[in-house]
């Protein structure tokens, strides 16, 4: 089987193939020649993952899947969220999101958080939606350089170290984004 993973984010096709098992090709927008950025213009996760999806099966005609994911803080009334990729601003730069986010939460003894991830699947005409959610704590500071986004700042439930600090094998098992390809696998081994 062969899919299109809505997405240019080299870092996130890579850990999702390795989250796949063999049988099923991954392919990233550039492979299939989309170049432009689609547009993410929902306001729910959920809603952004449709689009992504959406968008690459009307202009190039692909079963495909997108996902969206976001950083929702308890004591910011679940912001970033959907805009978690532009929290500093449109230049879209993770050290700028964790340095705002660090600063927002400075002082602040709630912490805690979860990463969300929708995967949004267009298959055979139909879409499914399958939901990850991680839930854990900001920590005080960036530690570990593995991983991308908020990982340098996010310390899942259970952990001492954040998902930047973890092995990408081990983090795909309890991330959200990993909870979600699972079910997302386990549905396209049906």
């Amino acid at each position: 089987m062969k899919l299109v993973f809505a997405s240019s984010n080299k870092n996130k096709i890579a850990e999702i193939k390795a989250m796949l098992p063999s049988g099923i090709e991954v392919v990233g927008l550039e492979e299939i020649g989309c170049f432009e950025e689609i547009p993410e213009t929902a306001d729910t996760i959920a809603g952004n993952a449709k689009l992504k999806a959406d968008y690459v099966t009307r202009h190039f005609g692909y079963d495909c899947f997108s996902d969206d994911s976001g950083l929702e803080v308890d004591a910011l009334d679940g912001a970033p969220g959907v805009y978690s990729a532009r929290y500093a601003g449109a230049a879209k730069d993770s050290d700028a999101n964790m340095d705002k986010l660090l600063a927002e939460l400075h002082g602040n003894e709630n912490r805690g958080a979860q990463f969300k991830t929708v995967i949004a699947l267009n298959l055979n005409g139909e879409q499914h939606l399958f939901e990850g959610i991680a839930r854990g704590t900001i920590a005080e500071a960036k530690q570990g350089n593995q991983g991308f986004g908020y990982d340098p700042v996010f310390v899942p439930e259970g952990k001492t170290l954040t998902f930047a600090q973890i092995p990408m094998q081990e983090k795909a098992a309890m991330s959200h984004r990993g909870i979600a390809f699972s079910k997302l696998v386990a549905h396209l081994k049906k």
